[in-house]
């Protein structure tokens, strides 16, 4: 249920699962189709649930999460009792939807409650063998209610939050949780990784470093890097450009602990286009790649890139060797963005002193830093694609949740963040 671009779809896909999702929006089944993932376009609380009847192993299901984000109005939470109410009479085997989505908030609170419409159903003929359920943190004390009732049915449950990061993920994205089980004892996945690198010992196989920015975009790793950038390129890291064109190819340079750009056939220039640098201060800056450089010293163009999480006054704003904070989008005041700070005093120069101007980060970074493959067919404008991305559970995290009710085990490697 609200299957989205495939978050559930590609770990399910990678342990040999056949799955079908259920989700609406246009563009995120477009996504799927193109990704190969079975699809049924349609609105979820008008979808008939005895068509499954007889055929579920598993249950999954990520309810829209914008009526209860901190990123949106958070109208959810006014509508919490109304949405309870509508669990408690589902799992009775009552429709009331109707009247209490009259009263509601946000009209999109209601939907939390569609999974125990589902589950009540198919609990009748002794289904699902397991349930997964992902949610904002907000969302938890709906979750506790959803075990309680499960419980009751004979499943083993297990509810709570966890970090994204603990798991892999270049990301501190929290959710709720929820996992159950009618043949093992439901429990959330050992954790891989830590903030602070744990060895192996006699209490276990210890934990590696949370995954970083830099890492997972295939920008190189070292302990505390530094990125160079030349004359106000940007972070790079691949063949996907900025959106002024002027994104450069960097290469892992460990041994020095920065990245330094690729000039061949390149021409150097101390702006980004579009930018309106030259146009303050003349067209002499741009330089071809075997000209003499402009007046930089070798510390005037050392930049320490950051991402900034939305441009909300409280976004989370994280280096390049840490994981990124949770992605939002979805409307304009949510985008992320790559800024940049020096990261030693300014030559005298005043070509130096120019700080390259922040930079929305692409499709294509996002989705890997949500853990979906580097080459994943996004289907729509970039709006479009960004709200595919930041709805999406990442992959890596659903991987870890699904391995132990599906009796596989999960290789990271079929995970690979950079592509």
């Amino acid at each position: 249920m609200f299957a989205g671009p495939g978050g559930w779809s590609v770990p399910l896909h990678r342990f040999g699962v056949r799955d079908v999702g259920l989700e609406w929006d246009e563009w995120a089944c477009r996504t799927r189709t193109a990704a190969g993932l079975l699809t049924i376009r349609t609105d979820v609380s008008m979808y008939p649930v005895r068509v499954f009847a007889g055929r579920v192993q598993g249950f999954i299901a990520s309810p829209p999460c914008q009526a209860w984000s901190r990123a949106g109005k958070r109208l959810g939470l006014l509508d919490q009792d109304l949405v309870h109410q509508a669990v408690a009479d589902l799992a009775a085997g009552l429709d009331t939807r109707a009247e209490l989505l009259a009263s509601c908030q946000d009209e999109r609170s209601l939907l939390a409650a569609e999974p125990m419409r589902y589950l009540h159903a198919l609990n009748a003929v002794g289904e699902p063998e397991w349930v997964a359920m992902e949610e904002v943190p907000d969302v938890l004390p709906l979750w506790r209610q959803y075990a309680q009732i499960l419980r009751s049915w004979g499943f083993s449950v297990w509810c709570g939050v966890l970090n994204s990061a603990d798991y892999g993920v270049p990301q501190t994205r929290r959710r709720a949780i929820l996992l159950a089980s009618r043949v093992r004892t439901a429990e959330p996945p050992t954790p891989t990784h830590a903030q602070v690198a744990e060895p192996e010992s006699l209490f276990g196989p210890g934990r590696a470093r949370w995954v970083s920015m830099a890492e997972a975009l295939g920008w190189g790793a070292t302990d505390r890097p530094v990125p160079t950038v030349c004359a106000g390129g940007g972070p790079g890291g691949g063949p996907e450009p900025f959106p002024s064109g002027s994104r450069k190819t960097l290469t892992d340079a460990r041994e020095r602990g920065t990245w330094m750009p690729r000039l061949e056939g390149v021409v150097l220039q101390s702006r980004r286009e579009g930018a309106g640098w030259a146009a303050r201060h003349g067209a002499r800056e741009n330089r071809a790649a075997t000209a003499p450089a402009p007046t930089f010293t070798s510390e005037a163009h050392r930049w320490s890139w950051s991402l900034r999480s939305n441009n909300q006054a409280n976004a989370t704003v994280r280096g390049i060797d840490e994981p990124a904070g949770t992605l939002f989008f979805g409307h304009r005041a949510n985008e992320c963005t790559w800024v940049a700070e020096p990261v030693s005093a300014p030559a005298l120069d005043e070509e130096a002193s120019a700080v390259p101007e922040p930079i929305r980060i692409t499709a294509r970074e996002a989705g890997l830093l949500q853990t979906f493959p580097g080459d994943y067919p996004w289907a729509g404008n970039k709006g479009q694609q960004f709200s595919q991305i930041g709805n999406a559970v990442p992959p890596l995290l659903a991987g870890h949740l699904l391995a132990p009710h599906l009796g596989v085990t999960l290789d990271p490697d079929d995970f690979a963040l950079a592509a």
